[in-house]
């Protein structure tokens, strides 16, 4: 039996997350449709991890398991003529028996975008964050930087997540910012449930001049309920990557 492995891009404006969920379109659902007919059986994927609905992927990985014959060099070109113009099927290969989307992935990386505009762009409604106040990017920064390095992320998971181990090691968090746009890319070996969302929410918390740097830092070394927290808007995040 051969190990496939896709990566994939998606919008997810219009799916209710990647994960397949009974009697509602997901990215995941959609993709095994279209793959069990260009195997020719039924197959089941299984991805990097999970993404929320309006949440997009850059490169999404999936693997998957199948007999059937298809040549990895024409299942690009198969697939982008059956799959929706928002899901598309990046690359295919072979792998060795026993690799694995989720167990086999060293580490992520994951952008946000916020845009700072005095009114809504209907352009950006679905792919970014939208504010009106302005922020400031050092600050942000200043309290990114309180992020490296291996911590308990407690404080930033959200109920309803698994129960996981909250420390994680994260290798870079930073800001760029370019014409009133603002992406946060943030590289780490996993994220917990709405991790990223509820960082980048206090982080523009510090950047609107309601908390400093130093607040930053406390809510980090606090337990979950000691801080207001919610998560960033789904549709400005992105993943953008995954490591093996």
């Amino acid at each position: 039996m051969r190990t496939l492995k896709l990566t994939v891009a998606y919008d997810g404006s219009a799916y209710h997350g990647f994960q397949k969920q009974p009697g509602l379109v997901t990215v995941q659902g959609v993709l095994e449709e279209v793959l069990c007919k260009l195997c020719g059986e039924e197959v089941s994927t299984a991805g990097s991890g999970r993404t929320d609905a309006n949440v997009h992927a850059l490169e999404q990985t999936v693997t998957l398991r199948t007999n059937g014959r298809i040549p990895v060099k024409n299942i690009v070109r198969a697939a982008a003529s059956l799959l929706p113009a928002d899901i598309v099927v990046l690359a295919a290969e072979e792998m060795p028996e026993g690799f694995h989307a989720r167990f086999s992935a060293k580490g992520k990386r994951y952008q946000y975008r916020l845009v700072v505009n005095e009114q809504n762009s209907p352009f950006l409604v679905k792919y970014a964050w939208q504010i009106r106040e302005t922020v400031d990017i050092e600050a942000m920064n200043k309290a990114a930087e309180y992020l490296l390095g291996s911590h308990d992320f407690s404080a930033f998971r959200s109920s309803g997540s698994v129960d996981t181990d909250p420390v994680r090691t994260i290798y870079s968090a930073k800001w760029e910012a370019k014409n009133g746009e603002y992406v946060f890319s943030i590289e780490g070996d996993g994220f917990l449930y709405h991790m990223v969302r509820n960082i980048v929410w206090s982080l523009v918390q510090v950047g609107i001049g309601k908390r400093e740097p130093s607040d930053f830092l406390a809510e980090l070394n606090s337990n979950r309920t000691e801080f207001l927290n919610e998560p960033a808007p789904p549709q400005g995040l992105y993943l953008a990557k995954v490591f093996y």
